[in-house]
């Protein structure tokens, strides 16, 4: 007897009929995923490029940091010549040779080698430093096509002559002086006679030492400097080039940073001095001392208050009356002492107008207190008062400040 077949169960999926593919559509979507697969990779270079340009500075830091320790190892080697003298040269830098000079600055030039006959005296002018450059960092020595490049790059005029003093300095060495520096005694006087002239390798001198302004929103960065109006060092000092690719890497990351070509750059009265002049100075100098010290911080405490020169080295730090004396600030005495051997006239200083200090527009500028305690503290006291204020009121000071007879001060 044949069995029935058992009924199959009902299934509990709704199956959803699907209309047959056309073979146009079957060919055009064959067609679309191999294009995709041959761009894909195209695809995700452009976008792998596009990330890595939006975040340089993250992906280049690793870069950078090797870039860095390679030139402190740099910065480590030993000279090599170390028993050397620094050159009997002297250095002047400005817009025109010594027969172009106008009085004021040919009375302060000729006090040089007026004053040290046994030295080679030269001035370099904005019609001959490129060649200079050209010469020294080309080719034929140093083979730095990128600071030539640089130095040709850079339109702010302190900025140029502040790089083109470190760059002479490190090619050749001897002394460098400003245009506006006359010579009181003989370069020979410079260096003490305990020490001996062989182990000086630079002579520098301070020029601001007021630690206690050390947290100023404005001064805090300035108060602690040494000179590099006047200075002295062999030629080829790692510190010298520390200090030139400081400021090549400084240029380069404040020109990224405000997106513009170095050459359209504008700077302040800050940035000038942090980025090339004296804080730039005293930071690379410091830098030096503790690379050379087995690591051990080297900082502005052991030149605080000095009374006499230090060694530290190689680098002879002379106190603030040698090069910087008349200050009215710093102890800094005046030019009739013995210890004093150079005297800045400031007449060739008038860069600061074209790069300005934060100027408040009731209180001016807290640098013409000239580092008075009580000035300094008075200014402070005003601009935190005048920030409660009111627009109006604010105003209506200002108004009264500018309508003031010349010579009388405004009772605020």
């Amino acid at each position: 007897m044949r069995t029935r077949p058992r009924p199959r169960p009902p299934k509990l999926l709704l199956e959803i009929a699907m209309p047959p593919r056309s073979p146009i559509a079957s060919h055009f979507s064959g067609k679309l995923t191999s294009q995709v697969r041959r761009v894909l990779p195209a695809y995700l270079v452009l976008v792998f490029i596009f990330l890595f340009f939006a975040n340089t500075h993250f992906f280049t830091t690793p870069i950078r940091a090797a870039s860095k320790y390679r030139r402190e190892l740099k910065y480590q080697q030993p000279l090599q010549v170390s028993n050397a003298l620094i050159p009997r040269k002297i250095w002047q830098t400005w817009k025109v040779g010594p027969l172009g000079f106008e009085q004021r600055d040919s009375d302060s030039a000729k006090t040089w080698p007026a004053k040290n006959p046994r030295y080679r005296y030269e001035v370099l002018t904005d019609d001959n430093a490129n060649e200079y450059l050209e010469w020294h960092y080309g080719v034929h020595r140093f083979n730095r096509p990128d600071l030539v490049d640089l130095y040709r790059e850079l339109n702010i005029t302190i900025i140029k002559a502040d790089l083109l003093r470190y760059l002479v300095m490190y090619a050749e060495g001897g002394v460098y002086a400003d245009i506006d520096v006359e010579c009181l005694r003989p370069i020979d006087r410079f260096i003490p006679e305990r020490y001996n002239e062989q182990d000086v390798d630079m002579i520098i001198g301070v020029e601001i030492d007021e630690p206690a302004f050390a947290e100023h929103a404005i001064l805090g960065s300035k108060c602690k400097s040494f000179c590099q109006w006047t200075f002295a060092a062999k030629p080829e000092l790692p510190v010298m080039m520390r200090l030139i690719e400081n400021i090549q890497e400084w240029l380069h990351q404040l020109s990224h940073g405000k997106g513009i070509a170095i050459p359209e750059l504008q700077l302040d009265f800050d940035e000038v001095i942090s980025g090339t002049g004296p804080s730039a100075f005293t930071r690379a100098v410091l830098e030096q001392m503790t690379a050379q010290n087995h690591g051990e911080q080297v900082t502005w405490d052991l030149f605080h208050n000095l009374a006499e020169s230090r060694l530290v080295n190689g680098i002879l730090v002379l106190n603030v009356e040698a090069f910087a004396a008349g200050q009215g600030h710093s102890d800094s005495g005046n030019h009739d002492s013995r210890g004093a051997l150079v005297k800045h006239h400031y007449h060739a200083s008038g860069w600061p107008t074209l790069h300005p200090r934060r100027n408040h527009p009731m209180y001016g500028e807290v640098e013409q207190c000239n580092w008075k305690p009580e000035c300094v503290a008075e200014w402070d006291k005003n601009v935190a008062e005048w920030d409660t204020l009111p627009k109006e009121e604010q105003d209506k000071r200002i108004a009264s400040k500018s309508t003031l007879p010349r010579g009388l001060k405004s009772p605020y």
